[in-house]
């Protein structure tokens, strides 16, 4: 949908004093659930909340926010991983527009280059995959690798997260080793089993907002009340709840990672996988003080295999110039020394083409793309 001739007229670069306020709270501040996140937008920003609603529909609208959304902690809600695919040259890059564009269950979608040869070089796609409750990751990441004509893949599951950095704009400006005086909190991945009404109230959650759905009256969810059947009142009770189960992400405005937006700027321009090697025993210690690093996006502990020289620590950073992050990470394994946590090997992967969008977790609509793409859902259960 274009933007009509009043909303052209307002400012939507990320750089202007009003936006980058709105954003500094959007990106990453507004932790849980939030039953008028505009409202609380606005108070930490010192804005009405109809300026709020006006910039960041502005900027959704111009393609520099590429969405806002509730988030959710979906390694909670479905069993996942992240899949590096062994993808023969003349096929990457219709295997990446297939797992970007029509597979719903693909999250981040990265193509990754090594500083030369190296353990998992060759392993140049990168996704994340959620697979709802009671289907197979297996399965669909065998089904996957016929459709694409991967040659391997390799699923890293993770065994538990750690707590991710700050937002994008407000990251720009961190020192290398700036880090919290806490350890990274660790976050478990067991999945939490949902109650049918559950998984309405989820569905509905989860959705990015369209720009005209953003309202300053504190209303967001009462559409999406409806949409699930529910009052506001019931709803907003029923986030609670989930919330409760340690379910929530966070009201966020997502920045695009790489790619420059709609009027060119670029709020980073490199994506880089960490590997780290640590002793057997030390992963959560490891990934803690990884994690505690602002620069940090994302951390975890994976088991990487013979084929990725047995790390077992991963995380990504981002940044607008590659020195700079290497600067980081140089920071994070002279911290790890200086903790007493030996690393053995370490890599960087280095994103290049790349998207971003929400792994679909309802299962219903697997059952719904199976048939969409003609599978027996049946066969593609655990165990079926």
């Amino acid at each position: 949908m274009g933007a009509s001739p009043a909303a052209s007229a307002v400012p939507t670069s990320i750089d202007d004093p009003v936006n980058a306020a709105i954003l500094r709270v959007a990106e990453d501040r507004l932790a849980g659930f939030q039953p008028d996140p505009i409202g609380a937008v606005a108070e930490q920003a010192g804005l009405e909340a109809a300026v709020v609603c006006e910039r960041l529909g502005a900027m959704l609208s111009a393609g520099v926010v590429r969405r806002v959304r509730q988030t959710l902690l979906t390694t909670s809600l479905a069993p996942g991983a992240l899949v590096a695919w062994k993808v023969p040259p003349t096929k990457l890059t219709a295997a990446f527009d297939y797992m970007s564009q029509r597979d719903p269950f693909s999250g981040h979608v990265v193509t990754r280059t090594t500083d030369g040869e190296t353990p998992g070089s060759k392993y140049r796609l990168w996704t994340t995959l959620k697979v709802p409750v009671g289907y197979s990751l297996a399965k669909h990441c065998d089904w996957l690798s016929e459709r694409v004509g991967a040659e391997a893949y390799r699923p890293l599951p993770a065994k538990k997260l750690f707590a991710l950095g700050v937002g994008h704009l407000r990251r720009r400006s961190m020192e290398p080793g700036a880090r919290t005086d806490e350890p990274g909190r660790v976050i478990d991945t067991r999945v939490v089993p949902l109650s049918p009404e559950q998984w309405r109230v989820v569905s509905a959650l989860k959705r990015e907002f369209a720009a005209e759905e953003l309202r300053p009256d504190g209303g967001l969810w009462s559409g999406r009340a409806e949409e699930a059947g529910m009052s506001l009142e019931a709803f907003v009770e029923a986030a609670r709840g989930l919330e409760s189960l340690g379910l929530m992400g966070r009201f966020s405005a997502f920045l695009e990672h790489v790619k420059p937006s709609a009027d060119g700027a670029r709020v980073t321009r490199f994506n880089a996988l960490f590997h780290w090697k640590v002793p057997a025993g030390r992963e959560i210690d490891a990934g803690q003080e990884v994690g505690r690093h602002h620069c940090m996006t994302h951390a975890y502990w994976r088991e990487g295999g013979p084929e990725f020289a047995g790390v077992n620590v991963m995380g990504v950073a981002h940044g607008l110039e590659k020195e700079r992050v290497l600067a980081h990470k140089a920071a994070i394994d002279a911290h790890l020394e200086e903790a007493g946590i030996g690393v053995a090997y370490t890599n960087v992967f280095w994103g290049g083409r790349s998207e971003i969008k929400p792994s679909e977790v309802v299962p219903a609509e697997y059952a719904k793309w199976c048939a969409s793409v003609g599978i027996d859902a049946e066969s593609m259960r655990d165990g079926g």
